[in-house]
C-alpha cells in the first residue's frame, strides 16, 4: 500500500516535462481516480514553480482546471507543460498528461503566493445551510484513536461500499454523522488519511473527490453510507462509476506546510439527469475557514465501461 506522498512522486526530466507513475491501489477499478490525478497536476505545477519558474516567487496553487478527455491507467505517465502567462501576481501554466500516446488529461493550473495577498477584504453573509453537525472539542483526535462513543454527532464508516472496486477510497478514513446525513444530495464528512500522513495543498485535489457517492444514497433500501450499514450493503443500482468530465478547483487558503490531520467536506448535486450530475464540494479546516471549492461534472455508468478494453487512440473519446 503506497503512501500518498509516494504516489504523487514526479520526477522532472527537463525544464517544461515532468513523469509519474501511478499504482494500482490508487484507482477505481483500473483507472486512477481523479482526485489523485488532480492532485498529481498540483505536484507537478509546484514543482514547475519551483524550479523552471521560480523566479516568479508564487509557491501556491489558486486555480486548477481539469478536463478529464480519456480513461488514465496504472504505470509511467507524462505530464508537458507550457507557460501561458507569467505575471507579477499570478501566473498559469497549461498542462498535458500523456499516456502511451495519447492525451488523457489537460488542464490549467495557476499560482501565486496566498501569503503576500493584498487587497479588499470584506465579511459576507454566507454560511453552511443547514448547518453542519457539530462536533465537540477534541472529538476529532478522540475519533481518530477509535473512540466514537465520545462523539455524540461523529462516527467512523470503517469501509465505503464497493471498497474492492473502489481502491483509492481505502487511503481515506471517513467520520459521517452519526444519525445519518441532513438532505438528499448532501453529504457532510470529516476525513483523515489513512496512512497517518497528514492533508497538504498537493493532496487538497484528492480530498475534493473522494466522498460517498450520492447516487448510491437514493437506493430503495436506503443510505449504503449510514453508519449502522458499516459498508456491507451493496446498493440495489449495482456498481457504478462516476467518471468526472470536468473539475474546477478555486483554493481560498494556504494550508501550513507541516499540513493538517482532520478535513470538513460538504458535497452538493443540484441536478441528476439523464446520467450526469453536477458536484459542489467545500472544503473547510478545524476552525471553520473554507479552504478551497470545486464544481465537477460527472456521468454515471456501469463499471463495465470502467473494465473495458481501452482503444489504441485511433478513436477520440474519453470512454
Amino acid at each position: 500500500m503506497s503512501t500518498f506522498e509516494k504516489a504523487a512522486e514526479v520526477r522532472q526530466l527537463s525544464s517544461h516535462t515532468y513523469a509519474a507513475d501511478f499504482p494500482e491501489d490508487w484507482c477505481i477499478g483500473s483507472v486512477p481516480h481523479g482526485g489523485y490525478i488532480t492532485a498529481v497536476f498540483l505536484r507537478v505545477a509546484r514543482t514547475h514553480f519551483a524550479t523552471t519558474l521560480r523566479a516568479q516567487s508564487q509557491p501556491h496553487p489558486l486555480t486548477c482546471h481539469l478536463e478529464f478527455l480519456r480513461r488514465t491507467q496504472v504505470g509511467p505517465a507524462t505530464f508537458t507543460v507550457a507557460d501561458v502567462k507569467l505575471g507579477r501576481q499570478t501566473s498559469v501554466i497549461h498542462a498535458t498528461l500523456r499516456q502511451q500516446g495519447r492525451d488523457e488529461v489537460v488542464g490549467y493550473v495557476g499560482h501565486t503566493d496566498l501569503r503576500r495577498e493584498t487587497g479588499i477584504s470584506l465579511p459576507t453573509a454566507w454560511a453552511l445551510q443547514p448547518p453542519a453537525v457539530p462536533v465537540g472539542e477534541g472529538s476529532l483526535a478522540r475519533l481518530k484513536a477509535g473512540e466514537e462513543e465520545e462523539d455524540e454527532g461523529w462516527a467512523e464508516l470503517e469501509k465505503m461500499p464497493f471498497a474492492e472496486f473502489r481502491k483509492a477510497s481505502n487511503r481515506v478514513r471517513f467520520f459521517f454523522p452519526r444519525r445519518g446525513q441532513l438532505a438528499k444530495g448532501l453529504t457532510d464528512e470529516w476525513m483523515c488519511l489513512r496512512s497517518g500522513e497528514r492533508w497538504t495543498n498537493d493532496s487538497i485535489g484528492f480530498a475534493m473527490d473522494m466522498w460517498p457517492q450520492i447516487i448510491e444514497t437514493y437506493s430503495p433500501e436506503g443510505d449504503p453510507y449510514e453508519i449502522e450499514k458499516r459498508g456491507n450493503e451493496r446498493p440495489s443500482l449495482g456498481s457504478m462509476w462516476y467518471p468526472t468530465l470536468l473539475l474546477n478547483l478555486d483554493i481560498k487558503k494556504v494550508l501550513p506546510e507541516e499540513g493538517v490531520d482532520f478535513l470538513f467536506q460538504r458535497i452538493q448535486a443540484k441536478r441528476i439527469q439523464n446520467g450526469r450530475f453536477d458536484l459542489e464540494s467545500i472544503l473547510m479546516d478545524e476552525e471553520g475557514d473554507i479552504i478551497a471549492l470545486s464544481h465537477h461534472v460527472v456521468f454515471a455508468v456501469s463499471a463495465a465501461r470502467n473494465l473495458a478494453k481501452r482503444s489504441d487512440g485511433s478513436r477520440q473519446s474519453k470512454m
